[in-house]
């Protein structure tokens, strides 16, 4: 009988799971990620723009030296074609807690230059060290969640995530509220990496153990390396880019800059990591099928951009008026047009993204490099000039600008599968913004601002499904009921 740690599904199972592992993944956080939205919006309330921009910059710093710990293994463990054994892996997990504990020492080395470069207070400096202890809890997770992922069990997968959204949210925001700032963020991060370290392991526990064979790592590192090659660009491009920022704007400006990232990214978060939690296992095991694989890339575009399209485009237009719903909101008023200008790159990702998952999944890393120099090369060539010059309104305008730069990764993934655009992309753009438009121009005056909002919520939602039931047809209802079906009778 086969251990859990190796056991493989059958090609037969990968459709079928990944239909229900999308939707479970959407249902079961449905609930999380309204707590993780109060959360967000309740903070923004209790904190001010230069405690968040002090999060955002050490979360960013963390983020930066978390690539180093796993050189690309965890993900070639997914990709591999091969049915996995012990030795695969316990030779990833020697690899990477050796590179985690190495890391590990030099964030603590380096904490106090970090401290003094910035001016953090001595919280800040906490903050740092809560972190750095997060990212090596972190990384004991590696291979429980491997496990789970390459056999597409997300049903399971989700639940240690709920956990660890659930208390790092609550904790934060009862410990702003009780006024303690920035430290807020030290105990709920501390908290959560702990609960979710023991919650994957509860779920999905395996013969932990040390070994190293230079066959399975070499093998492992054709694809890793490659992949972290990838991963290295966008830590360049974003997380790298940050640590400049918080120098050039200051905290605060990374606050705001943060903030409207942050929410116009919302959406993406929601469906997007959801999605691409399926994709990738999903997309490996179909790339010898060309014609599945179309079909399976088109479906995956559909549902990501029919979800969310519209909420980023009505949010765009309601925005102005949400940030003055409660008096305490309007400090975030001058980062309005920020939000604009990310949710116009959020929409571009919102196509970009799961292609470039498409290409990794499929083996064509060198092409994915590639768009990842392109998207590095655009990023450090407009944001510091325009950051310098503009402030954080000039590092959204360059983000907006590079966002066009993505039509490149739909040229290049559509050369290796043709994929249809029009019913998957163009369709529900078109849906989204014919509602935009009306509900920009339906603007009834009521006495009670919030009840306009509403109003004008339910006037955009319903708008919106008769557009896409115009455009699209019977099908859209035939395919949100196959994916419904398919998890009944997982469920039965």
């Amino acid at each position: 009988m086969e251990n859990a740690e190796t056991a493989e599904i059958d090609i037969t199972l990968v459709r079928k799971r990944s239909l229900t592992g999308v939707f479970s993944l959407i249902t079961r956080s449905f609930f999380v990620q309204g707590i993780a939205l109060a959360s967000n919006f309740l903070l923004t309330i209790f904190l001010d723009p230069k405690t968040f921009g002090v999060f955002f910059l050490v979360s960013a710093f963390i983020s930066f030296f978390s690539y180093f710990s796993d050189i690309g293994l965890a993900a070639a463990l997914i990709q591999k074609k091969e049915k996995l054994d012990l030795k695969d892996l316990r030779t990833t997990f020697t690899v990477q807690q050796v590179l985690v504990l190495l890391l590990f020492a030099i964030i603590f080395i380096l904490s106090p230059f970090v401290g003094r470069w910035y001016s953090l207070s001595k919280e800040g400096i906490w903050l740092f060290y809560a972190l750095g202890i997060s990212f090596f809890l972190s990384s004991l997770k590696t291979i429980p969640s491997i496990l789970l992922e390459r056999n597409l069990n997300f049903n399971l997968l989700v639940i240690p995530q709920i956990i660890e959204t659930i208390i790092f949210n609550l904790v934060a925001v009862f410990l702003a509220w009780r006024g303690f700032e920035i430290t807020s963020f030290t105990y709920a991060v501390l908290a959560r990496g702990v609960v979710g370290l023991v919650a994957i392991y509860i779920i999905s526990p395996w013969k932990l153990g040390f070994a190293f064979s230079k066959d399975s790592l070499k093998r492992l590192l054709r694809f890793g390396v490659p992949y972290q090659a990838n991963t290295m660009m966008a830590v360049i491009k974003d997380d790298l880019m940050t640590i400049f920022l918080g120098k050039v704007i200051g905290s605060a400006g990374l606050g705001y800059l943060g903030w409207a990232k942050k929410w116009a990214e919302q959406p993406l978060r929601f469906f997007m990591d959801n999605v691409s939690k399926v994709a990738f296992p999903a997309f490996s095991r179909l790339q010898d099928d060309k014609q599945k694989l179309a079909n399976a890339v088109e479906k995956s575009l559909f549902f990501l951009t029919f979800l969310t399209f519209p909420i980023l485009i009505g949010f765009s237009v309601l925005a102005s008026d949400l940030v003055k719903v409660i008096p305490r909101y309007s400090k975030w008023e001058p980062a309005i047009l920020a939000l604009y200008l990310y949710a116009f790159n959020s929409a571009w990702a919102t196509v970009s993204t799961p292609l470039t998952n498409f290409l990794n999944a499929t083996g064509n890393i060198k092409k994915t490099f590639r768009l990842m120099v392109m998207w590095l090369t655009l990023t450090w060539a407009l944001m510091p000039v325009l950051g310098l010059r503009y402030g954080y309104n000039g590092v959204a305008v360059a983000a907006s600008i590079i966002s066009l730069s993505s039509v490149v990764a739909v040229i290049v993934a559509r050369k290796i599968v043709k994929f249809d655009l029009v019913n998957p992309v163009i369709k529900p753009l078109a849906a989204s913004l014919l509602m935009g438009v009306i509900v920009y121009f339906f603007n009834p005056e009521m006495s009670n601002l919030t009840l306009s909002i509403v109003f004008r919520l339910l006037v955009g939602g319903s708008l919106y499904f008769l557009f896409s039931y115009l455009f699209i047809g019977r099908t859209l209802f035939a395919d949100i009921n196959k994916v419904y079906t398919e998890f009944r009778n997982r469920k039965k």
